[in-house]
């Protein structure tokens, strides 16, 4: 996989989007980010972006720091904003090339709660989701490991991951779009308790928290 290709390409898609949308739809709330509307999600993937290349990135991307890049941009327009992501993208690329690619997982994440957003479903076949949902599932192995919790076992009918080599003591079966949605905690307790074939998914039920609080309601995308 071309990392950075898949970055570019999220970058494009998410765009084209904007820019198609009324401003009305701009105004909408983000069902997977609610203190967001839509404008204000943009804002903080073009200033994640920037403040990324001004050397201004903490590790855990902490909500004190996303909500900056929201507020430093109240009042500009959605073409402005679009304008200045575009200006971004060669540096971006470069800043890849040098540094790694960690900025794919905002975009891909991000691109999916536009699409809840605005009903217009799509990028769900990427290799830049795939990579990001891989990422993910390495990340809550880690979490289950540490707290000690018999594996879990994600199965689709495309995809099966496992946390452990010993006996899961919890399988979720689902399809491989919302179970890789569940690892970016965007997926509620109540889908999770659905979709469990063996075992009890209270106790695990922080360990699909790794982004923040699980959602209350279902979340379209």
């Amino acid at each position: 996989m071309d990392a950075i290709a898949e970055w570019t390409n999220a970058q494009r898609r998410v765009l084209e989007l904007v820019e198609s949308l009324s401003d009305e739809q701009c105004q909408l709330g983000v069902p997977a980010c609610p203190a967001w509307t839509v404008t204000q999600l943009l804002a903080h993937m073009v200033g994640l972006n920037a403040d990324v290349l001004a050397g201004d990135e903490p590790d855990d991307h902490n909500s004190t720091w996303t909500q900056a890049q929201v507020d430093s941009r109240a009042g500009r327009t959605p073409a402005e904003l679009v304008t200045e992501w575009r200006s971004l993208t060669e540096p971006m690329q470069d800043w890849m090339r040098q540094h790694g690619t960690r900025p794919l997982n905002d975009v891909v994440i991000h691109e999916q709660d536009l699409r809840g957003a605005i009903g217009q479903p799509g990028g769900r076949d990427t290799d830049g989701l795939a990579a990001v949902r891989d990422l993910m599932a390495e990340r809550f192995s880690a979490r289950i490991r540490r707290a000690k919790l018999a594996p879990v076992e994600l199965r689709s009918p495309e995809w099966i991951f496992s946390t452990g080599d010993s006996a899961p003591g919890l399988v979720l079966a689902a399809p491989t779009f919302d179970l890789s949605r569940a690892l970016m905690t965007r997926r509620t307790a109540g889908q999770l308790r659905q979709w469990a074939r063996t075992g009890e998914v209270e106790p695990y039920l922080p360990m699909f928290s790794g982004m923040g609080s699980l959602p209350e309601q279902p979340l379209p995308e």
